[in-house]
């Protein structure tokens, strides 16, 4: 159990959420863990489930079915669903997705659209990433050519997460190509628009629950209030949104990392070598003394970046900051933590093996280390 008796950014709400959000996952997620990772994708049912008991969405406003809690009851399900190891993908939902709605859909889209995705009955994604186009969103090349009173979509997206179980979309496209990144807009497009295909169900390294696809759109026609927020915004709106996506990004890799650190403890204090427990060893006590010190820093540092972001003061440099400076941890705990189990850390039936397989991409989506960098330099 992830040990939060000395964190400071939650109250008792919090607590009590975390307690609810434990036993649920406990009931519905932990039993059918392996099954999910076998089959590359989790049970619509989930979602449905997590509807119902109220951990989709919870800080969308009261109006349109949200609970209207602020972005610490996220960070409670991000930190909890990761310290299990899942990457059933209603992150996307609460932290990202949710968040664009909120902020810059009408009143007809999020009438529309929000009450169904509180209960998971509407699993979104949203489609950034192409096969030419990463952590370079200005250099995408998807196209929403105006037709009378529609859009018409043409290109691809890859690496999209909810992929396939998703029924809406919000598709990032250039509504004027001649003005570079100022020509994107944020496009909605219903799965079962025609001209919408799902490619592959993607092979990945790590994450295997999370359903992760190409996506197409060949003269995909949606209307043009389908337009999510101004048209030749969107360029504007993502950057709004990153540090929120990046912070979510932070907190999953340090509740992962924790569970990392918590079984290395365990299976070292067990396994003899030499006629002594591996915990007995020096080199083993140091490993993990150093470690233990950079979660306790990264935990403070968490609850910092949590509370002010709750206070809407979290900016561009310091959510990537956050993502560079945690995730980069995650990665080195996994690795001494897996060196540490010795060979059983490479078995797929120790937690371990699949927590540093799935640490790898935290490094990578929502923005690379390198460009995270690059972000924080531009501000020196």
């Amino acid at each position: 159990m992830l040990d939060t008796s000395r964190r400071t950014v939650f109250d008792a709400s919090h607590h009590a959420f975390r307690d609810e959000v434990r036993k649920f996952f406990a009931k519905e997620l932990t039993p059918h863990l392996d099954r999910w990772e076998e089959q590359g994708i989790v049970d619509r049912s989930f979602w449905t489930a997590c509807g119902r008991a109220g951990i989709l969405c919870p800080n969308v406003p009261e109006q349109y079915g949200g609970l209207g809690l602020d972005f610490g009851y996220n960070a409670v399900i991000d930190e909890e669903l990761a310290y299990l190891g899942s990457s059933a993908g209603i992150t996307l939902q609460n932290d990202i997705t949710a968040e664009y709605l909120v902020a810059y859909g009408s009143e007809e889209q999020k009438r529309k659209y929000l009450p169904a995705m509180i209960r998971g009955e509407c699993i979104t994604a949203i489609a950034m990433t192409e096969p030419g186009a990463g952590s370079d969103l200005q250099g995408i090349r998807t196209t929403a050519r105006r037709d009378g009173n529609h859009y018409v979509l043409n290109g691809s997206k890859t690496y999209i997460t909810n992929g396939q179980n998703a029924d809406l979309i919000i598709v990032v496209a250039k509504t004027d190509p001649e003005k570079g990144a100022k020509g994107t807009s944020l496009i909605l497009v219903d799965a079962d628009t025609p001209g919408f295909a799902r490619g592959r169900n993607l092979d990945k390294i790590g994450q295997n629950s999370a359903d992760t696809s190409e996506l197409f759109f060949e003269d995909c026609r949606v209307p043009i209030t389908n337009c999510l927020g101004e048209e030749n915004k969107g360029f504007v709106y993502l950057m709004s949104q990153l540090p929120q996506e990046r912070l979510g990004i932070a907190i999953s890799a340090m509740g992962a990392a924790q569970r990392a650190f918590d079984e290395t403890v365990a299976f070292t204090r067990e396994r003899k070598a030499f006629g002594k427990s591996v915990l007995d060893f020096q080199n083993t006590r140091f490993v993990l003394a150093d470690l233990r010190a950079k979660l306790q820093v990264g935990w403070a540092h968490l609850d910092w970046a949590i509370k002010r972001h709750i206070e809407g003061k979290l900016d561009a440099a310091e959510g990537a900051a956050a993502k560079l400076w945690h995730t980069e941890l995650q990665w080195e705990v996994m690795d001494a933590c897996l060196q540490l189990h010795g060979g059983a850390g490479y078995m797929n039936e120790y937690p371990i093996a699949r927590l540093w397989r799935d640490a790898r991409v935290q490094r990578i989506y929502g923005g690379t280390s390198e460009i995270m960098r690059e972000v924080i330099g531009r501000t020196l």
